[in-house]
C-alpha cells in the first residue's frame, strides 16, 4: 500500500538562502541604530551649521 521513498514531487523547491550569522545580525542591527540616530540628529546639526554660516555672513 505505501512505498518508502518511491514518489517525489514533479518540481524541486528552490534552495533556501543561508541565514545571517550572529555577527552579521549584530552589524545589521548597529547599522539600523546608527541610521535612526542620524535621522534625528543630522537635520538638527545641519540646521545649526546653516544658522552659524548665515550669522557669520550677516556680521561681515
Amino acid at each position: 500500500m505505501y512505498v518508502e521513498g518511491g514518489w517525489k514531487p514533479a518540481w524541486e523547491p528552490p534552495p533556501r538562502e543561508p541565514r545571517l550569522t550572529k555577527r552579521q545580525e549584530r552589524v545589521f542591527l548597529w547599522l539600523i541604530v546608527v541610521n535612526v540616530v542620524l535621522l534625528f540628529v543630522a537635520p538638527i546639526g545641519g540646521t545649526t551649521i546653516i544658522h552659524a554660516v548665515l550669522a557669520l555672513l550677516r556680521q561681515g
